[in-house]
């Protein structure tokens, strides 16, 4: 899967472990590169649901992301940005069709 980000500045944070490390800490920082690993390898979000990490679509406010669990509480949470966006016919996310993400951040988003 292809995997884009919000900006120039966060790309450089999340290829760097050094800045990740010192952002995050050294267990969360290991999991964010485990989650973005697993993101670039599986072919579609099908596969990646059985990777780990609690794969699941946000409700509310941040109804269109996606959540990968990293370190309670954070999450690395990502919106899927294919053109058209790949639905099913009742309008949810095709998983299975998503190819390409963009990562919007680390958040604890419990609160």
């Amino acid at each position: 899967m292809d995997i884009l980000f919000q900006s120039d500045k966060e790309r450089k944070l999340f290829e760097d472990d050094k800045a990740l490390r010192k952002r995050f800490g050294a267990t969360c920082a290991k999991k964010i590169r485990i989650r973005l690993d697993d993101l670039r390898d599986a072919a579609d979000l099908v596969v990646m649901s059985k990777l780990g990490g609690r794969l699941h679509p946000m409700t509310g406010d941040r109804a269109g992301q996606l959540s990968l669990d990293v370190e309670h509480p954070l999450r690395l949470l990502f919106v899927c940005v294919d053109e058209p966006l790949p639905t099913k016919e009742d309008g949810s996310l095709d998983w299975a069709k998503v190819r390409t993400v963009r990562i919007v951040g680390v958040e604890d988003t419990h609160e």
